[in-house]
């Protein structure tokens, strides 16, 4: 018996926004690299993301492994644009106090 060895795609997909998402699902490919780094083994995160299959998962953590330095700058550069849209979203909208607001707010409507 002759094993066939063939070249599997990786299963890293970017949608309309610049955003990597692994196989057909909407993971980021973000939310499983850091679960990676935190320890969780690819058969913990497929319990976590049950619509990510088994095998998807183990070849965007061999994408990473493989490409560090490019998937690490690509992670910096998502956590900038998060950074800046909460900076953005606290100004629009000050959480300080909030609980307290939404308390009043309650108290008045009862």
């Amino acid at each position: 018996m002759t094993l066939t060895i063939a070249l599997e795609p990786t299963p890293i997909e970017t949608d309309a926004h610049g955003v990597l998402r692994v196989g057909k699902t909407r993971v980021t490919l973000d939310t499983v690299v850091i679960a990676f780094l935190e320890g969780c083994t690819c058969k913990q995160i497929g319990e976590q993301y049950p619509s990510l299959e088994l095998s998807d998962i183990y070849l965007a953590i061999g994408y990473y492994l493989r490409h560090q330095d490019e998937v690490n700058t690509y992670l910096a550069e998502r956590q900038r644009q998060a950074d800046v849209i909460q900076q953005e979203a606290e100004q629009q909208f000050n959480p300080i106090g909030i609980r307290d607001r939404l308390l009043a707010r309650r108290s008045q409507t009862q």
